[in-house]
C-alpha cells in the first residue's frame, strides 16, 4: 500500500499541469465521497460538504461563500460526471498542449470555470425561466473543460480525431456539435445550470483561441495571480524573505513562450517556401531568420 501511495506522489510531482488537473479533481472527489460515507455512518446531520463547496445562484450567498467560484470545478458527486469531464479534459487537454504550454491550460482552466459560474449566477437572476427555480448551487468542471475543447477546437480546426464507429473527424466538429447539445437543453429542468456554465465555458474557451491568432493571450492575468499566489506559498512555507535583486524580467513566461510558438511558425512557413520554390526564391529576411535560426 506504501509502494502505491508513493507511486501516486511520484507521478502528480512528475506530471505535467493536465495530470495534476486531473489528480486534483479525483483527490476531491474521494475526499467528498469518504466524508459522506463517515456523516452517513455515525448519523451525523446538519453538515453538507457541497454547500461550502458548490457555487450557488444567490449573489449575496456568493459573496458569502467568495472562494466557490473557484472550488466548485473541482467538484464532482457522481461517478460517470467526473468519469467523462476527465476523459473529455484527457483527450482534449494533450491536444490543447501540442500547441500551448501547461501554465496556459491552467489558467484556461479557471477563466473557463468562472466564466461558466458567471453567466450561470446572471442567468438564473435575470431569466425569468430561471428565476422561477429558486435558489441553486452547481458543480463540476464541464465549464472548465469546455473552455479547452473550444480553444482547441478553433485554434487547430483542422485536428482530426479517429472515433469508434465515425472515423477521423474534425475537432471542430466535435466541439460544434458539443455546444448544440448544451445550447438544446437550456430548457433541462434536470440540470440548466450546469448547461449555462458549459456555454460560458466554452465562449471563453473560443474568445481565447481567436484573441491568440491575433497576438493577445486572454489568460495572461490568470497566470499573474496564479505566479504570484505561488510564490507566496513558496515564501511561506521556506520561512525566508523574497530576495531583492536588480535583475529586471522584462517577459513573463506567458509571453515568451507565445513569442517562441510565432517563430517557430514562421520559420515552419520558410520552410514549406523553401521545400517548394528553392533557396533562391526567398527573400532576405527570410533568409536571414532562417540562418539566424540554425545557429540557435
Amino acid at each position: 500500500m506504501a509502494d502505491f501511495i508513493d507511486a501516486i506522489k511520484h507521478k502528480y510531482k512528475t506530471g505535467d499541469v493536465l495530470i495534476k488537473l486531473i489528480f486534483i479533481n479525483i483527490l476531491v472527489f474521494l475526499f467528498i465521497k469518504i466524508t459522506g460515507i463517515f456523516l452517513t455512518l455515525f448519523k451525523i446531520g446538519g453538515f453538507d460538504i457541497l454547500a461550502y463547496l458548490a457555487v450557488p445562484s444567490d449573489p449575496l450567498e456568493c459573496v458569502k461563500h467568495f472562494w466557490t467560484p473557484i472550488t466548485y470545478m473541482f467538484v464532482h458527486e457522481g461517478f460517470l460526471h467526473i468519469l467523462f469531464n476527465l476523459l473529455w479534459l484527457y483527450w482534449f487537454g494533450r491536444i490543447f498542449m501540442q500547441y500551448f504550454t501547461g501554465r496556459t491550460l491552467g489558467s484556461l482552466y479557471i477563466l473557463g470555470g468562472l466564466s461558466g459560474a458567471l453567466l450561470y449566477i446572471v442567468a438564473f437572476n435575470t431569466i425569468p425561466y430561471y428565476i422561477d427555480m429558486g435558489n441553486n448551487w452547481m458543480i463540476g468542471a464541464s465549464a472548465s473543460v469546455m473552455a479547452i475543447v473550444m480553444a482547441a477546437a478553433f485554434y487547430r480546426p483542422d485536428f482530426r480525431l479517429n472515433l469508434f464507429l465515425l472515423g477521423r473527424i474534425k475537432i471542430i466538429y466535435i466541439a460544434l456539435f458539443a455546444f448544440a447539445l448544451d445550447f438544446l437543453s437550456l430548457d433541462s429542468v434536470s440540470n440548466p445550470g450546469g448547461h449555462i456554465a458549459h456555454i460560458g465555458g466554452a465562449v471563453s474557451g473560443y474568445i481565447f483561441a481567436v484573441q491568440y491568432k491575433k497576438g493577445k493571450d486572454i489568460t495572461l492575468w490568470v497566470s499573474k495571480i496564479i505566479d504570484k499566489l505561488a510564490n507566496l506559498f513558496k515564501r511561506k512555507k521556506s520561512g525566508k524573505k523574497k530576495m531583492k535583486v536588480s535583475h529586471r524580467r522584462f517577459e513573463s513566461d506567458s509571453d515568451y513562450n507565445y513569442r517562441k510558438h510565432k517563430e517557430q511558425e514562421e520559420i515552419d512557413a520558410i520552410l514549406d517556401k523553401l521545400k517548394k520554390s528553392g533557396y533562391n526564391r526567398l527573400t532576405e529576411e527570410e533568409k536571414r531568420k532562417l540562418f539566424n535560426a540554425g545557429k540557435k
